[in-house]
C-alpha cells in the first residue's frame, strides 16, 4: 500500500466503528500484531497511542511503531518520528525524529515530508538549512498536502531558501487554503486586504473577509480578530461595532490577547471612535453569540 494511505485508511476506520467496536476486537488486533505484520502492528500501536478500545499507552504505542517502523511501513516511521519530536512514549530526540522522518519522507509519506521540512527550516535535529526545508516542503506540497503547502507559500513570501516571490506565495496559500487550512486562509485573506505593491494580488477587501471569515469560523484566532477589524472600520462589509466585538471576544478567548484593546475600546474605555460605543444590552448580545460560536468550535 502507498505511504500514509493504510494511516488514512485507519482514520477512516475509526469514523465508521465505534467505540465498543474497538473494545470487543482489541483483543484480535493485538494477536494479528503479534504474528508480525508491519500493518497489523501499526494498527495495534495506533489504538494504544489513542486509547481506542484499550487504556491509552504512548510507551506501548512507540514500542508497536518501532516494531512495524523497522520492517520499512512509512505510516509508522512517520508516526515514530513524531513520538521522538514531541516526546511521547520516548525520551524527545530530535535527531531521532528525522531519521524516521527521513526514511517515511524517501517512500514518499507527505506527512513526514513536511515535517521534515519544519526540521530542517528550524535546525532541529538537524543543521538549518532553509533550502533542504523548501525541498521536502515542495514534495509534500505537490502531494496535495495543505500544511506543506502553506509552509512553502511562507518561505516564498520571505526569500527562505527561494528568491523571494509574492505570487508563488500566493499561489500556495490558495492551495492549503481551499482545502481548509485555517492559517493558510487568514495569510491569504491579509493578501487581498494589505495595499502594497508586488504582494501577488490586488487588493480586494471582500475576498478579504472572505478568507478571513473562513478560517475564523474554525476558531483561528487572529483571523478572528482580523474580522473584527473589518467590521470595526467597515472593510469589505458594512460597520457594525457589535459584531466586531463578536469577533474581537472570541479572537480573546482563543488566547489573541492584542483583541483586548479593541474590546475596550468598544466600552469607551479609550475608544478611537466615539460612536463606537456599544450598550451593556449589545455587549451582553455579542458574548453571548461568541460563547455559542466558541462552544460549537470546541465541542467534541
Amino acid at each position: 500500500m502507498k505511504a500514509q494511505q493504510y494511516r488514512n485508511k485507519h482514520d477512516e476506520m475509526i469514523k465508521t466503528n465505534t467505540k465498543s467496536f474497538y473494545q470487543i476486537l482489541a483483543p484480535v488486533f493485538r494477536e494479528e500484531a503479534e504474528k508480525g505484520d508491519a500493518q497489523e502492528q501499526f494498527l495495534w500501536g495506533r489504538m494504544l497511542y489513542i486509547g481506542l478500545g484499550v487504556d491509552q499507552d504512548k510507551k506501548g504505542a512507540a514500542e508497536w511503531y518501532r516494531k512495524s517502523a523497522e520492517q520499512g511501513l512509512a505510516d509508522a516511521q512517520c508516526e515514530l518520528g513524531m513520538m521522538y519530536e514531541n516526546g511521547e512514549g520516548v525520551s524527545k530526540d530530535p535527531g531521532e525524529a528525522v531519521k524516521w522522518y527521513r526514511k517515511a519522507a524517501e517512500q514518499g509519506d507527505a506527512a513526514a515530508q513536511c515535517n521534515l521540512g519544519w526540521m530542517y527550516e528550524n535546525g532541529e535535529g538537524a543543521p538549518k538549512d532553509s533550502a533542504e526545508a523548501v525541498k521536502w516542503y515542495r514534495r509534500a506540497a505537490e502531494q496535495g498536502y495543505a500544511r506543506a503547502q502553506f509552509n512553502l507559500g511562507l518561505m516564498y513570501w520571505n526569500g527562505e531558501g527561494v528568491s523571494r516571490d509574492s505570487a508563488e506565495a500566493v499561489r500556495w496559500y490558495r492551495k492549503a487554503a481551499e482545502q481548509g487550512l485555517a492559517a493558510a486562509q487568514n495569510h491569504l485573506g491579509r493578501m487581498y486586504a494589505i495595499d502594497a505593491i508586488g504582494k501577488g494580488v490586488a487588493k480586494d477587501s471582500v475576498e478579504a473577509v472572505h478568507w478571513f471569515r473562513k478560517a475564523a469560523e474554525q476558531g483561528e484566532a487572529t483571523a478572528q480578530s482580523n474580522l473584527g477589524y473589518c467590521y470595526y472600520l467597515g472593510i469589505g462589509v458594512p460597520r457594525d461595532y457589535e459584531e466586531a466585538y463578536v469577533w474581537y471576544y472570541l479572537a480573546r478567548m482563543n488566547g489573541y490577547e492584542n483583541a483586548q484593546k479593541k474590546l475596550d475600546d468598544l466600552e469607551e474605555k479609550g475608544g478611537f471612535f466615539s460612536s463606537a460605543k456599544l450598550s451593556p444590552e449589545a455587549i451582553f448580545r455579542a458574548r453571548a453569540r461568541a460563547q455559542q460560536i466558541y462552544d460549537k468550535q470546541h465541542e467534541k
